[in-house]
């Protein structure tokens, strides 16, 4: 694509987004610049903008433009129920499919030896703060149904052991090795409903 010059940048640029092969974003370059001009620069300002301003919750650790999330300023919501995701997609799913009225705590991944993805990495360390500050009644695991969610989900439940917090799962009405973010909020809500201790 180094021929095409610009356009095959932007070909090339939009090969990072997921599941965006070759073709579909020769398709996307096209009808951007064909078909779509303004959406195109309303799309690469905005994109600059949320680059630049959006990090990470102080507190929970999911995507905001704020130092604490909207979730975690919000003070109708239960601080004493914590629920574990491993992405900020999660967050979001849970969120707007659930009765959910907690609050979150983001790993950005799963324990994965092989990756190089240890405890350091997924903010255990912040986690056992929260853990031990007396506050918590319930920490629920929403870590993904795969080999390595289960493992983190195992991890994080024995740290949870000794401060003597309830522990609980969320139930496999999320079927086994499949992903929250692409799961339809009903099997979500019943997940919820039916989760049981760890």
């Amino acid at each position: 694509m180094s021929g095409f010059g610009l356009l095959g940048q932007l070909m090339q640029g939009l090969r990072c987004l997921p599941g965006v092969g070759p073709k579909t974003a020769q398709r996307m370059a096209f009808h951007l610049l064909q078909r779509d001009r303004p959406g195109a620069m309303n799309l690469a300002e905005t994109l600059i903008e949320a680059v630049q301003r959006i990090g990470h919750c102080k507190h929970c650790r999911t995507l905001t433009e704020d130092e604490l999330c909207s979730i975690c300023s919000d003070s109708t919501r239960d601080q004493s129920v914590l629920c574990i995701v491993e992405s900020p997609a999660d967050v979001m799913v849970i969120d707007q499919a659930t009765v959910f009225r907690g609050v979150f705590f983001v790993l950005h991944g799963h324990l994965s030896p092989l990756d190089g993805i240890g405890p350091e990495e997924l903010g255990m360390q912040q986690l056992q703060g929260l853990l031990e500050s007396g506050e918590l009644n319930e920490l629920i695991l929403a870590t993904n149904a795969t080999v390595e969610g289960e493992a983190t989900a195992l991890f994080i439940s024995e740290m949870a052991q000794s401060p003597g917090v309830r522990v609980t799962r969320i139930a496999h009405g999320v079927p086994l090795g499949g992903e929250l973010e692409y799961v339809d909020s009903g099997t979500l809500l019943h997940a919820f409903s039916g989760r049981k201790e760890f």
